[in-house]
């Protein structure tokens, strides 16, 4: 990533100084991604540098969380056709961007720190359209693509290589407590406009057609849409959130 954003800041004069404030004069992958999701986050009473400087301490105590980011990164480059380089869903891809600032936020969370994990959920609702509860666990692996509308509830669960389309939601039915959300397992691909609602399952290696409702739990390796969703036949390959195929199968 440091070689590429090298490259393109020479490419475009214009865009060497954000290149090298993001990425190229970072000593580290850990220092890079604190600075930038930092910066978006800021507010005129939140500094960027007060986040900043929260954002080390929670990667010092949880290094998982930049190892998670490549991961994150890997997927974009791998499964995204318009992700030609590392630095574009790093410092581009908005999807990226929420998942991160999730990803710390859930940390905060965790440890007692809830008003400032739900000011980073807030700012990542207004910035970017995609609203995250802190409390959700997400895997790694993780690719968000486009982002828009993207709706994950307090007690969501995501699996390791998930694949999320834009206007996907992970929602809740009720306002009982308790485990209330979905929990996705892994390889899944939830396409497009699809709802996922209440205390089920999506089982591994599953594929949720666009503009799908799920109201009951999906066995591994089917494809299910519809509304509300049906199983209608099985992926064509064992991991469909690595393909990024949202046809329906037969």
């Amino acid at each position: 990533m440091l070689s590429q954003a090298v490259s393109l800041a020479s490419d475009e004069v214009m865009l060497a100084s954000y290149y090298h404030s993001a990425i190229i004069n970072h000593s580290s992958f850990e220092s890079a991604l604190a600075f930038h999701i930092a910066t978006q986050l800021e507010s005129s009473t939140v500094s960027g540098i007060m986040l900043n400087e929260l954002f080390i301490d929670v990667l010092g105590q949880q290094p998982q969380i930049a190892q998670a980011a490549l991961a994150d990164i890997d997927a974009y480059f791998e499964r995204d056709p318009a992700c030609d380089n590392y630095c574009r869903p790093f410092l581009f891809f908005k999807g990226f961007s929420a998942i991160q600032a999730q990803r710390f936020s859930h940390y905060l969370w965790r440890n007692n720190r809830r008003s400032m994990a739900r000011y980073i959920q807030h700012q990542v609702s207004s910035l970017f359209d995609v609203d995250i509860h802190p409390a959700a666990r997400i895997g790694s692996g993780l690719m968000v693509d486009h982002a828009t509308g993207l709706v994950i509830g307090e007690t969501a669960e995501i699996g390791e290589n998930v694949s999320l389309m834009h206007g996907v939601t992970l929602g809740g039915t009720g306002n009982g407590s308790g485990k209330r959300h979905p929990t996705v397992g892994m390889g899944v691909l939830i396409s497009s406009g699809a709802k996922v609602l209440g205390n089920i399952t999506v089982g591994d290696g599953s594929k949720v057609g666009a503009g799908s409702v799920v109201l009951e739990s999906v066995p591994d390796n089917v494809t299910v849409a519809g509304v509300p969703a049906k199983i209608v036949g099985r992926p064509l390959e064992s991991l469909p959130a690595l393909s990024m195929d949202q046809g329906i199968d037969s």
